[in-house]
């Protein structure tokens, strides 16, 4: 009796070891998030992407209670931002507020690129998409009477580089917003690429360049000022934030027809993010900016907030990719 009572002891010990010791690993796991958040932004401070990233940041912040890090990595359209995010931990802790250009377009504008925008990444959320806005610099405008798209076209044709094109970067959508106009109206415009739209428009307000198709959120606050001319929104349909501003196509005429070329941001991780992380970071970014404050904040920009699950953002990603690459073949963009 004593032996089998001893045998039976022991076949209950070593049977629970599995669990105990399956209990000790799961309580080892690090809590997450342990430190700071960083949110890459790939371009410089003030453009849109900038402005969505610090827009959504403190709401995660005061989410998950840890610092929620705006980090802006310009460069190469983009493409310096994404690189560095592909290369980090897959542990939470680093994201990239991407856009149309680091995910949709520069595949199939540059040769080479340090990363793969499909097997680097997770997608986390669409976080919105918002129109690009035709602007010009208001003395200029005055100077040349370029009071419409077809005031503009009229003078591009009859002055054949005497316009210079000022974008966010190559291979964003707002230069290939500007190369598709170019295309289709048949005119040429000098680009200027730029590390960001901040930069960018510094410039254009201070009349160093002529015209720009920027995104909407970072251009309005000089619409609004008079420090800049919108002509047209670059959007199938009209903006509420401009609703007297027409689209490229109503302004354009038969030339212009079916023009459309709008933005999106979103946040994405390295591959290999657990995907409770992702799917904890999609859901409070969603409500986030189903908030009113957030909501109207942003929609007063020009900025139409999402929030979509990771795998509606892949669709929508991999969709976007045919979608530019059939624009930057038809309109012969180039990297500078």
């Amino acid at each position: 009796m004593i032996k089998h009572a001893s045998r039976r002891r022991f076949v209950f010990a070593a049977a629970a070891l599995p669990l105990c010791t399956g209990f000790a690993t799961a309580q080892a796991q690090p809590a997450w998030p342990a430190k700071a958040v960083r949110i890459v932004v790939p371009f410089a401070a003030a453009g849109t992407t900038d402005i969505l990233a610090r827009a959504l940041a403190p709401e995660l912040q005061r989410t998950f209670g840890q610092p929620f890090v705006v980090d802006n990595k310009p460069g190469a359209g983009g493409n310096v931002g994404a690189a560095d995010v592909a290369k980090s931990a897959n542990d939470g802790h680093h994201l990239l507020m991407g856009t149309v250009g680091t995910h949709g377009i520069n595949a199939s504008l540059y040769p080479k690129l340090s990363y793969d925008p499909i097997k680097d990444f997770v997608p986390v959320t669409l976080v919105a998409g918002v129109p690009n806005v035709l602007v010009v610099n208001p003395a200029m405008a005055q100077r040349h009477n370029i009071n419409s798209v077809a005031d503009l076209i009229r003078y591009a044709k009859a002055n054949p580089g005497k316009l210079n094109m000022a974008s966010s970067g190559n291979g964003t959508s707002i230069h290939l917003a500007g190369e598709l106009f170019k295309s289709m109206t048949g005119t040429f415009m000098v680009h200027f690429p730029y590390r960001g739209s901040g930069p960018a428009l510094i410039d254009l307000i201070a009349g160093n360049t002529d015209v720009m198709f920027d995104n909407l959120p970072s251009s309005m606050p000089h619409i609004r000022s008079g420090r800049l001319k919108a002509l047209a929104v670059t959007s199938a349909v009209r903006s509420s934030a401009l609703p007297d501003v027409p689209t490229v196509e109503e302004a354009g005429g038969p030339a212009l027809k079916g023009y459309e070329a709008s933005s999106w941001f979103g946040l994405l991780a390295p591959a290999g993010t657990p995907t409770d992380i992702v799917n904890r970071i999609q859901q409070e970014a969603a409500r986030a900016m189903g908030t009113p404050a957030l909501k109207e904040r942003l929609q007063a920009q020009g900025a139409i907030p999402s929030g979509i699950t990771s795998a509606e953002f892949a669709r929508h990603i991999e969709a976007e990719t045919r979608k530019w690459a059939q624009v930057v073949k038809a309109s012969g963009a180039t990297v500078d």
